[in-house]
Formats: structure tokens, sequence, C-alpha cells
């Protein structure tokens, strides 16, 4: 599955997790079964301790930047971290996160982790536009009360429950380049954005990006993919893919090394 993740979700901007599995033997086919919204994060808990196996691409950070964690004295074991910091408050992250931007130069205020570089994704600090330090925040407790394993990271009660740290901007980005496919703001949901997304799932549905999967489609599910101009859904895709890639490599496509602190990109 792939999931399009918000630590405020709501009837308006909800939780959007794409549902597919692989057609035929090759492996290369990936099938869109069905897209699902949760409007609340008491909802999506109640989905992720379902039984039954799933390997999850999920587009929100599992780990903070270790500059970060050693410069504020955090602890420098991941279970210990998250525990620390999914339990403070979100204005006291705010506070701590702005007074280290505040003594840092102009143009490197943030601290970065290693997989940032190469994925080209906001550093996992970011506290807004877009606030994913707080995505951070509410996504992370979720998955460990579901016992899910994130590989290089954490292994949790269930094994065959897999989540990895997913970003749509890296496949997309790889297809249209620096395009954009889609906006909250309505003014800007724009006939270019509108092509963009046809040329993007056109991509996808042919096969024509370094992950090597062919998604399959409905109709009627790609009509509701071109028809969605915040593109929630087309992301929940796209991580779906990104997941679905990294199911077939080996250790999940994670390169040998990563910082079991700060955690990894999946395909970056």
């Amino acid at each position: 599955m792939g999931v399009d993740f918000s630590s405020a979700p709501s009837q308006r901007k909800p939780i959007v997790a794409a549902l597919g599995e692989f057609q035929g033997t090759q492996g290369q086919v990936l099938r869109l079964d069905q897209i699902k919204n949760f409007a609340s994060l008491d909802e999506f808990a109640v989905f992720l301790v379902e039984p039954g196996a799933w390997i999850g691409g999920f587009d929100l950070p599992f780990g903070l930047p270790r500059e970060l964690v050693e410069h504020l004295g955090w602890p420098q074991q991941w279970e210990s971290l998250m525990q620390h910091y999914t339990q403070l408050p979100r204005d006291e992250i705010r506070r701590l996160f702005a007074a280290f931007c505040a003594g840092r130069p102009v143009g490197a205020k943030f601290a970065h982790r290693a997989c940032d570089g190469p994925a080209g994704s906001s550093p996992s600090m970011k506290w807004v536009n877009p606030p994913v330090a707080f995505m951070l925040h509410a996504g992370v407790p979720l998955l460990l009360q579901a016992g899910a394993t994130l590989p290089g990271l954490h292994q949790g009660k269930e094994p065959n429950k897999l989540a990895l740290e997913a970003y749509p901007g890296l496949l997309a980005r790889e297809i249209l380049g620096r395009r954009s496919y889609k906006s909250d703001d309505k003014a800007k949901q724009t006939p270019e954005r509108l092509i963009a997304r046809k040329d993007l799932i056109d991509a996808l549905e042919q096969g024509r990006s370094r992950l090597g999967l062919r998604l399959k489609l409905s109709h009627a599910q790609r009509e509701l993919l071109i028809d969605d101009a915040r593109g929630d859904r087309l992301d929940a895709v796209l991580c779906l893919m990104q997941a679905a890639w990294a199911s077939r490599q080996p250790n999940f496509g994670l390169p040998a090394a990563i910082d079991p602190l700060e955690g990894w990109i999946v395909s970056a």
C-alpha cells in the first residue's frame, strides 16, 4: 500500500491509502485495487492494526537529522528518540526547532538527513510548508502501535507488516522534471497541472520510470486520479509504486549502511 499522510486529517483533507497487488508471475504489473480515505488519525490507526500482511510506503519522515538530535541532547537510539519526541507537545517542538534554526546562517537554517539530498525531500525538522516534523510526530506512533516493522530502524511484533518511508515527489520528478501536477490552492489548479497529472499517469501505466513497474488502472480509477487536483490520491499511488518496487529488492532497496537514527527514503 501507499499512504498520503496528514498529521491533521479531516473529511476535506483525509489520509489516503492506495492498495494494490502484483498481477501475474513476472512482478512487473502492479494493479491498483482500491483507494481508502481516513478522516481521522483514530480511523487510520484502526485500519493499521487489522489482521493481515502488507508492505507500505508512507509519505512521512521516520527519523530526525542526527545533527539536530545531537545538538538537542536527545536520545541517540531510534526507539528511545521516538518515545521522547512523540511525547513532546507540538508547541515545544516548534520552539526548540525555531531556536536551532535562529542560530544558523541564512541558507543553512535546517539540519538535513543523509537521504534528503538524493531524494530531494524537505528536512524532517520542518514544522511548516510542509509540516513534516508534525507528520512524524503523529504518524510514527501509529505504526509502532500496529506492531509494524520499519526495516533499518525497528523490529516490530508484526514481521509481516512492513513500513517504509516513501516520498512521491521523488518518482514524480523523475517523470515530470520541475512541472507541478497538484495544488491545494483552488486558484492554482490550472489546466497545465491537469495535463501534468495525465502525463504522469500515462508514464506510470507504460512503465516509464527506473522502478521498472507498470501500473494497471481501470478507466474509472484513471479518471479519479486525473480529477484529483490536490493530488492526494495520486501521491498515495506513487507511494504504492515505491513500496511495490521495494518489496522485490534485496533489503527493500535500502543502502547497506543507513544511519539507524535517521532512516532512509525508499528508492532514493
